[in-house]
């Protein structure tokens, strides 16, 4: 797979700013048994990671816009493009010593997500997509997984923590979900959720209240694998509501029937 200029520089600050995480993870390892606790660490690997993924895309590509988790969002001298950026999608994970986290970039051009690139550096999978080229992990083209009956199928969202207002909602999903599946999981990454239904890992996504960092790459990703991807409300806008529902093509209605209650 020959990616465009765009894509090689996006890989190649994924993989960079992946492994600074991997040698603070390793860190943050040591730091599980002592009673202070990761938190700073942590805060500091993220806005490293920030850092280093400015320096890598800015410098490639100086005039496009930006819009990262940590450093907010800025104009670019071209109003038609922009990088949208997590650093570290699975913080929480990262900060108990758990080796589910990832590296997010997605090249916006026009309001589309035109390239996406997710990277699991503890697994060292690249997951990554071009509009028209297809979806891709390190040397394999991925295909969103064939399975057309529910009960056999297993999905992924996010659960609300403390303090969150969406709680009520997704309890009633899973109350609704349960009983017609093979299961949920929950393993603390919008973008490798998203990444896994466009590997065939999962048979279908959902989640409320993300923000366009933690989606941004995974939505073309899964639908350049061939997966649906609508906003939850039919009406809705993925990116600025936050809400989003995927699938492979045989199981989407069943699933967003449900969901959708």
């Amino acid at each position: 797979m020959v990616g465009s200029a765009n894509l090689n520089v996006m890989m190649k600050a994924a993989r960079k700013a992946g492994r600074a995480l991997l040698k603070d993870f390793r860190e943050v390892e040591n730091l599980q048994v002592s009673v202070k606790g990761a938190g700073d660490f942590v805060s500091r690997a993220d806005i490293n990671a920030e850092k280093l993924l400015k320096d890598e895309l800015m410098g490639a590509r100086p005039t496009y816009g930006w819009t990262a988790e940590e450093g907010g969002s800025e104009e670019g001298k071209d109003p038609t493009r922009r990088w949208i950026v997590d650093p570290l999608d699975g913080t929480t994970n990262f900060l108990h010593g758990l080796p589910h986290f990832a590296v997010s970039i997605a090249l916006e051009h026009k309001g589309q997500v035109t390239a996406g690139v997710i990277y699991d550096p503890s697994k060292d999978e690249l997951f990554f997509a071009e509009k028209g080229a297809g979806s891709w992990m390190n040397e394999t083209r991925l295909r969103v997984s064939g399975r057309s009956r529910m009960i056999e199928c297993i999905f992924a969202t996010g659960l609300p923590f403390g303090g969150r207002s969406d709680l009520p909602a997704t309890l009633q999903d899973l109350a609704r979900l349960l009983p017609a599946t093979a299961g949920v999981r929950r393993f603390g990454s919008a973008a490798l959720d998203l990444a896994y239904v466009a590997a065939g890992r999962y048979d279908g996504f959902w989640e409320r209240r993300l923000n366009s960092w933690d989606m941004a790459a995974g939505l073309i990703i899964v639908k350049e694998a061939g997966g649906l991807v609508e906003p939850l409300s039919p009406k809705g806008d993925i990116l600025e509501d936050g809400e989003v529902i995927c699938a492979n093509q045989a199981i989407y209605d069943s699933f967003a029937k449900v969901i959708r209650g």
